[in-house]
Order: structure tokens, then C-alpha cells, then sequence
């Protein structure tokens, strides 16, 4: 029988739990969950009260990855098809769809948040805007398909951001918090061709994104807001880049914003990526000043999906070393590790055999 691992309040054991499908609706798939990623979002809903719109008890997990075992009646299509299923699932339907504009649907599902999430053996989803997986170019690249359950959300998530930019070769890409989400945004400005500086307060993020990705990594510990924009500044008029300069904020914090606001110069572009419930101080007028703009980014659409997904199974974004498997029963610890700090890599929870 399938189970899940719930919460059933704010840092409270999460527990596990079977269910059972009485029927998979017309337009829906069920996915039997090979991997699901632990994000900052979960940590969120778990730790810091935010909300989620569906009440508890409520399995977290929205990166997700897996093999459809179950298929509606207009979903047939699927089944035993390798996915990766969407953080943000649109409806496919409503004007905003239609217009592109998926990610502000009025009607979307996100797993561990509007429906059951995926730290649990099955998931049902709609099946609109599955991703599928071509399992013998992930072999090939010596990933399993609990893997690319991080492509849903730490992946996707930057990728869209850097279109959303416009980022191209020549342009200079200020990654501000590398762990993470921001490992995965400096992989991707690379891969687009852009010169990316990384920015962190811990050695071993700037360390390992500087053997990935990154061509001049910066410890904002160690430098202050003026030093940090003039070692930037210099950097980029020694390697004598003229492109545009790109600034993705993906720290999440307060004072990672504030400090990503400040490094704005003239034309640039702030992608807001991180998510904090804290308030900053800016002085917005930098905008005007500047004639710079700040765009925010929820999530991805679907449809950048698989173009995504082609950085890592062409070999240009690595996501071995950025990774780490722990099995689903040890849920609880794998939250408290991570929400201390104590984990490098990104945590897939993989269920028990």
C-alpha cells in the first residue's frame, strides 16, 4: 500500500502514514516516487510557519522524479514513462496559461503545498506538463532517475530566471548565496556562456562551485558591500567583459538581498530568486538611477522543462557533486541536518525498500 511521510504541525515528528487511490481522475497520472529533494521552501512550511494552502496533516516535497504506474483515462499516454514532475503545475487552460504566463495560473498545484507533496512512495498529479526522462542518456551519464528529481525546482528555477534575463555570452552573472539553488544558477549562466562570480559566506559552496562553474568566487564575509562591488568591477574590466551584468539573488536572507540590491550598477539586472519572509531596507530610487530593472520568479513553466533538463544530460551542468541520497525513513533527521546547516549537498529523500 502506498505511504507518506506527513506534517501534522510546524516542527512537529513528521509521521508516516499509508493511503490508499480510489481512482485516478481522467487527467491525472499516479507517479511512483524514486527521489524527492529537500528544499528551503519545505523548510519553510515546517520550521517557520509559513502556510501552506492545503491543511495538515500534508506530505511535504515538490521536487519529485519518478515512474508513472497509473494513468487516467486521458493520460494513458504515460504510463511507465519516467518523469520529472513539475514544482508548479499550471492548468494549462486559463488565459495566464495561454498566454504564457503559467507560473501566476490562478489554478496551479504545487505538491507539498496544494496537494499531497512527494516525501512519500507515491504521488498523484495531474498530468499536465510532466517532464519525461530519457533514462539511457541518464544512465549514460552515470545519474539514476532520483537524481533528476532536483531538476523540479533547484534547477528549473534558476534556468528560468536566466531566460527570464536574458543572460547570453559576454554577460557578467553575480550569483549572490551558492548553495543550493545557487549552485545551480551559477551552472546554468555558465552554460549559457555568460562569466559568472559566485558570492558566500561558506568556503566549501565557494569551493565547490569555483570547480563548477564559476570564474572568480568571493567570500562575503571576508569583504564588505563597497569592497565586494569594486572586486567585481575590477574583475570584469581585467577580463574586459561588456556584456550585460546579470545579479541572481538566491541566498533567501535579508541581508543577502540588501547586499545583492546594492551591487546593482547601470543597466543591470536584479533576478530575485531566493525567497524570505524577513523585511529589507533598500533604496529603491537605484532603480531609476541606475536604469536597472529587478524581476522576480516563481518557480518554472513546464514547458522550459526539458530544455533544462538537457544541460545535465548533455554534461553541462554537473549534479553529482552537488547531491546527496538519504532514504525517506530517515526524514526527520534529514530536516534537522539540513535546517542546521550541517549538509553541503542537497538532500533526495529516495523511499525504503
Amino acid at each position: 500500500m502506498p505511504s507518506r511521510w506527513t506534517m501534522t504541525a510546524p516542527g512537529a515528528p513528521m509521521q508516516c502514514e499509508s493511503f490508499s487511490i480510489a481512482s485516478v481522475p481522467d487527467d491525472h497520472v499516479v507517479v511512483e516516487v524514486a527521489g524527492c529533494g529537500v528544499c528551503h521552501t519545505d523548510l519553510g512550511y515546517y520550521y517557520d510557519g509559513v502556510r501552506t494552502n492545503h491543511p495538515l496533516p500534508l506530505a511535504l516535497g515538490h521536487e519529485i522524479s519518478g515512474v508513472v504506474t497509473q494513468a487516467g483515462a486521458a493520460a494513458q499516454g504515460w504510463l511507465g514513462r519516467a518523469v520529472i514532475v513539475p514544482a508548479v503545475i499550471p492548468c494549462g487552460t486559463c488565459k495566464d496559461c495561454q498566454a504564457g504566463r503559467g507560473t501566476i495560473c490562478r489554478f496551479q498545484k504545487m505538491p507539498g503545498n496544494d496537494i499531497q507533496g512527494g516525501f512519500g512512495s507515491h504521488i498523484l498529479v495531474p498530468a499536465q506538463g510532466l517532464c519525461p526522462v530519457d533514462t539511457d542518456r541518464l544512465a549514460a551519464r552515470g545519474l539514476q532517475l532520483a537524481d533528476v528529481s532536483i531538476v523540479a525546482d533547484a534547477l528549473t528555477t534558476p534556468y528560468q530566471a536566466a531566460v527570464q534575463a536574458g543572460i547570453a555570452p559576454g554577460d557578467l552573472v553575480i550569483v549572490n548565496g551558492v548553495g543550493g539553488v545557487g549552485g545551480y544558477a551559477a551552472q546554468v549562466a555558465a552554460a549559457l556562456g555568460a562569466t559568472v562570480v559566485a558570492i558566500d559566506v561558506v568556503p566549501e559552496k565557494l569551493d565547490a562551485i569555483a570547480r563548477n562553474g564559476a570564474a572568480l568566487a568571493l567570500n562575503a564575509r571576508e569583504l564588505d558591500a563597497r569592497a565586494l562591488k569594486s572586486a567585481i568591477g575590477d574583475f570584469a574590466k581585467e577580463r574586459g567583459i561588456e556584456g550585460q551584468r546579470v545579479i541572481m539573488e538566491c541566498s533567501g536572507t535579508a541581508r543577502g538581498q540588501e547586499s545583492a540590491f546594492g551591487l546593482l550598477t547601470h543597466g543591470a539586472t536584479l533576478c530575485v530568486v531566493g525567497f524570505t519572509m524577513d523585511k529589507v531596507q533598500i533604496r529603491l530610487s537605484n532603480l531609476m538611477a541606475f536604469h536597472a530593472r529587478a524581476l522576480g520568479n516563481w518557480g518554472c513553466v513546464p514547458e522550459l522543462y526539458p530544455a533544462a533538463l538537457d544541460l545535465v544530460l548533455d554534461g553541462r551542468i554537473d549534479l553529482k557533486p552537488f547531491i546527496e541520497q538519504r532514504p525517506l525513513s530517515t526524514i526527520n533527521e534529514v530536516f534537522h541536518a539540513v535546517h542546521a546547516g550541517e549538509m553541503r549537498r542537497r538532500a533526495i529523500l529516495v523511499p525504503d525498500a
